[in-house]
């Protein structure tokens, strides 16, 4: 897999619930902090204004007090009031009294009218600061602050609390009224547009920075899952490389793969024991230098386009080994369909191809069974009566020495015949075992004894190797006593001028059963003969008959045991019994 289509599996592996989910869950909580952060703005930017319109209050209530203490006239009130309302961000600053009627006003034109229409000004109160939001047209807000207005509130001529105050209405003329300080209610308009921009900009910024931890809080919840994907992927893909590893380098049959570019980039243990592959001198290699003529003949075939070639080729490896194989070959392309290499298959037919001789010897051995049953059969009945008439010649004609010897030879031909016929019988006849459990041990000791003899007159060492380790064994003990001793005596007659007979037992665990080799120094038997042993009639021996060893292999196979033979000319022979436990 390329990083590029990981990434792009990534990315697409994610649900659609976990975006939607992330949102539903961070949305409201940034949005919620967002509006508490307005909020708070907001209410610090009215907190601000309050306190700024109650400072100037207090400010005009104390040049108030100065003026009264020095007999100010209504005028110098008006002016005191005209030039605190030149202030930056005061609109307008004006007194009326508990009934809305202006007394003094920033713009004496206002005098005298009625202002604050829809207030309660009775319930206002000398400590606490009152505001409302005015808007003038042009959309322009004005912030409003007003109290009780308190001039009186020192030594300034007040007497009981019930001292009058006097003020100069210029309204049409010249007038003099006089009204109780405490129904004086002050106002003061506060221009809002810096505060609003500033309140915009602050909102604004606010929103920006709560979208901005929105998508920060988003891309964690995303960046965690996708860590978390990451690692679960990384995970799983580290499981599957080392199982497919595992399995390819314990399958049972060879892998070789190569680049586009037919150079070997891997192989298992199998590929290197058939091919006789090293790692360091075959990875990075072209395959035309390290792989057999018959591989890359098969790497080039066109019908490989087409899709798997599978073919029975004979490789000739490093060694020089002629090995049957049986190949597939194909392309190998990644999910974009961009072509990566080549995949070889190969399997060892070696034992397959054995196993079909074994077959086919078998079948043979099947029909040459049932025709020697019926020829054993044909010519019995007219060896005894060959044999009669010698008897009768050789008893009549007993004072003729020729007719004697001649009558002796066709006995003993016919006795040879006879001896041939009921090995072919007993060949040709389906065999029967009965099994029961053999001390093994002593069973092959006595085994031995029984050729004992025979051994010492021809020079022959015998020498056994018994496992004491194994004790019963289930066979048929008369059946095993044939096949030992035809081995036996087989060993002793190659060993024509003395040797070594050496009898094995040892446990094969792979199988579950026992092991008996029996092996000789005798003259040993050619690579040609080897393959046609355990057929029928097949002999080396000048007196031979070609079926000891073929009833050997028929008895072990009913057993359910296997046989095998081992070798060399001038290096002796070894045979190889395999029985299984039950």
């Amino acid at each position: 897999m390329t990083l590029k289509t990981f990434h792009k599996r990534l990315w697409t592996g994610v649900p659609a619930w976990i975006f939607i989910g992330a949102v539903a869950v961070l949305f409201p909580i940034f949005a919620f902090m967002t509006i508490q952060s307005i909020n708070r703005q907001k209410e610090n930017s009215i907190h601000f204004l309050l306190e700024k319109g109650a400072a100037l209050i207090r400010s005009f209530e104390a040049g108030a007090r100065t003026g009264m203490g020095m007999q100010w006239s209504g005028l110098q009130l008006q002016k005191l009031l005209t030039e605190t309302a030149q202030q930056p961000d005061i609109l307008h600053l004006l007194v009326t009294d508990i009934n809305g009627v202006v007394m003094v006003h920033n713009n004496p034109s206002h005098i005298g009218k009625i202002y604050g229409k829809g207030l309660d000004l009775k319930t206002t109160s000398f400590k606490s600061v009152q505001w409302r939001l005015l808007s003038k047209p042009g959309n322009k807000k004005i912030f409003e602050v007003f109290r009780r207005l308190a001039p009186a509130g020192g030594p300034l001529g007040m007497r009981r609390g019930h001292m009058m105050m006097q003020l100069w209405i210029e309204q049409s003329g010249n007038s003099r009224i006089s009204i109780t300080p405490s129904e004086l209610i002050i106002f003061v308009g506060l221009d809002m547009s810096t505060i609003d921009e500033a309140i915009k900009s602050d909102t604004k910024h606010a929103v920006v920075m709560g979208l901005i931890l929105l998508f920060i809080g988003f891309t964690g919840i995303i960046l965690l899952f996708l860590a978390q994907s990451y690692r679960a992927t990384k995970t799983s893909l580290s499981r599957i490389k080392a199982f497919s590893d595992n399995v390819v380098e314990n399958m049972p049959i060879g892998l070789l793969v190569l680049d586009d570019k037919k150079k070997v980039t891997s192989f298992n243990n199998v590929a290197a024991a058939v091919m006789q592959l090293s790692l360091r001198e075959t990875i990075g290699e072209d395959a035309e230098q390290v792989l057999p003529a018959e591989l890359w003949q098969l790497l080039n075939n066109p019908d490989l386009e087409k899709g798997i070639v599978e073919k029975e080729i004979d490789c000739i490896v490093k060694n020089g080994k002629k090995i049957p194989l049986e190949v597939g070959a194909t392309l190998l392309y990644d999910e974009s369909e961009t072509f990566l290499g080549y995949v070889l298959l190969f399997k060892d037919l070696s034992e397959v191809r054995a196993l079909r001789k074994e077959i086919a010897r078998s079948q043979r051995l099947a029909s040459v069974g049932k025709l020697a049953a019926g020829v054993a059969h044909e010519i019995r009945n007219p060896l005894s009566s060959i044999k009669g008439f010698a008897t009768y010649f050789k008893e009549r004609y007993h004072d003729i020495p020729e007719d004697q010897h001649i009558s002796s030879l066709m006995i003993q031909e016919v006795d040879r015949l006879n001896r041939v016929v009921g090995e072919l019988h007993e060949f040709a006849r389906p065999i029967t075992i009965a099994r029961k459990p053999i001390q093994i041990r002593s069973y092959l000791e006595n085994s031995i004894e029984l050729i004992a003899n025979q051994a010492s007159g021809a020079n022959v060492t015998i020498q056994t190797t018994l496992a004491p380790e194994i004790d019963e064994v289930y066979i048929d003990p008369d059946r095993i006593s044939q096949v030992l001793l035809n081995l036996y005596l087989n060993a002793i007659e190659s060993m024509d001028s003395g040797g070594t007979l050496s009898v094995g037992l040892a446990v094969n665990a792979d199988k579950e059963g026992v092991e008996i080799r029996i092996s000789d120094s005798g003259a040993g038997i050619s690579k040609d003969d080897l393959a046609h042993i355990f057929d029928l009639y097949f002999t080396t021996k000048a007196a031979g008959t070609g079926l000891g060893l073929a009833i050997v292999h028929n008895i072990i196979e009913a057993h359910q045991g296997e046989i095998k033979v081992e070798s060399r000319p001038d290096q002796g022979t070894t045979f190889t019994i395999f029985l299984p436990n039950a």
